[in-house]
């Protein structure tokens, strides 16, 4: 690892020694749960790090997320691997950053690509170890059957093939489809029912499959743009239509933890709770806040890629924990596969961190280096607090044009507005140097899917 001084060499060294030393205790906190806990993770569309109330939202109520949060740890340095939809998605499910598949961008109804089926997900990993696996909502990594998440390892899908709003006429989409394994069983979708049957798929899920482990991917259609919500919490909220719909999936979460208690299986079971990439300011009211952050959804200012994630697991994570740890969603595949004692991919670069120290709360990830991708290009690196982001090459959707090279730290400025380049010139160039050495150990990089 490439070093910015000494005091952080040492604090970084450290905090490698220390994941080291306590390794084995949070294996043996962990396994006291069981060898192989049950695993749900809740994926919502363009939420913003300030659309919950425990994350600071006023006019948004979401009080089975935040008593989620109280039974078990919110995470304030938690981060999506993409700040657009399919490539976030793809990291998730592969431990990998997108590039590295070449997916860079999302999939559209017109799209001949998707998920490459050399590629490994936590499904297919989980599923050797006997895992039950079910995917309930929106895919976005192809839409044509060899890439549907049947071929990818869910026994099950019930949900949307890409998102809410592709269905544009002129462009040549079909009515929006929704999909039962490989059939489409409604076109249109009828998108205000939509929280509601994923969260009726999912209970039923969970109770069939009580008995052994389980893998449940809840990747939610809302907030994403347009906004359905079910007549029973339409004009509910004091924060609009946006905030009808976020009350809906706090509902819809208190829906999966009831049905795990019900079911008996609450002590042993990881629920997650985390989002794609930040929210869509563009659409202003129908759009989420990221605030106190910098921007929001196709953008690496942290706006983008810094997201809300509550986890929630009784026998390892203690309750009320408040975590500044970073992690991103590329370690849920590496800390999966060791909660199920399955075997991580060495045929190829997994980027994800085993993070079990973090839920355990007796360690760190392995490092606190972040790589910050957009349209193809790394424009963003974090290594402990400090942060340089570089100016980006062409127009890119969601990020402000002509910014200079910046560098901040984090823990003063997590907002990104103080630039600290031209007093530290030493730190930006061992972290540009630190970002050239990272792409270059990734290339050649495959064709870009579409």
């Amino acid at each position: 690892m490439a070093t910015i001084n000494r005091r952080e060499m040492l604090q970084l060294a450290g905090a490698g020694m220390l994941a080291s030393m306590t390794s084995f205790a949070a294996d043996e906190k962990t396994a006291t749960a069981a060898t192989r806990p049950n695993i749900i993770v809740i994926f919502a569309d363009d939420l913003g790090y300030a659309d919950l109330s425990c994350y600071g939202a006023k006019k948004i109520k979401t009080p089975r997320l935040d008593l989620m949060a109280e039974e078990g740890m919110r995470l304030t340095d938690f981060y999506c691997c993409a700040p657009v939809c399919s490539p976030s998605r793809a990291g998730l499910l592969t431990g990998r950053y997108p590039i590295r598949m070449g997916i860079n961008r999302v999939f559209f109804p017109n799209s001949k690509d998707g998920l490459d089926a050399s590629e490994i997900t936590i499904a297919e990993m989980l599923k050797e170890k006997g895992y039950a696996t079910a995917c309930i909502g929106k895919w976005h990594l192809g839409h044509l059957p060899e890439f549907l998440p049947t071929r990818h390892g869910f026994d099950y899908y019930y949900g949307i093939p890409y998102s809410n709003d592709m269905e544009v006429e002129k462009r040549g989409d079909p009515p929006l489809p929704l999909m039962r394994n490989e059939e489409i069983i409604e076109q249109p979708a009828d998108q205000h029912t939509l929280t509601k049957r994923y969260t009726e798929e999912a209970v039923s899920f969970i109770n069939k499959n009580k008995e052994n482990p389980f893998f449940l991917y809840l990747p939610h259609t809302m907030p994403h743009i347009p906004l359905y919500v079910s007549k029973e919490f339409a004009g509910k909220s004091d924060g609009g239509l946006y905030g009808d719909v976020i009350e809906e999936m706090d509902w819809s979460t208190g829906e999966i933890l009831d049905a795990v208690k019900d079911a008996g299986i609450d002590e042993n079971t990881l629920i997650i709770f985390t989002s794609d990439n930040g929210p869509w300011l563009v659409m202003k009211e129908n759009g989420g806040k990221a605030n106190p952050l910098r921007n929001g959804k196709g953008s690496t200012f942290e706006g983008g890629m810094r997201v809300p994630c509550i986890m929630r697991w009784p026998a390892v994570i203690e309750a009320g924990r408040v975590e500044d740890d970073p992690a991103i969603t590329l370690d849920f595949l590496p800390t999966f596969a060791k909660l199920a004692g399955a075997e991580v991919p060495q045929d190829r670069v997994i980027d994800g961190k085993d993070i079990r120290g973090i839920l355990s709360g007796d360690g760190k990830r392995a490092d606190e280096e972040f790589y910050y991708f957009h349209s193809g290009q790394l424009q963003a690196y974090r290594s402990g607090n400090w942060k340089l982001k570089r100016p980006f090459a062409g127009k890119i959707y969601g990020e402000p044009e002509g910014h200079p090279t910046l560098l901040t730290n984090l823990a003063d400025d997590i907002g990104e507005r103080n630039n600290l380049a031209d007093k530290h010139p030493d730190i930006v160039g061992k972290m540009e140097a630190r970002m050239d050495a990272f792409w270059e150990s990734m290339l050649p990089l495959p064709d870009t899917k579409k």
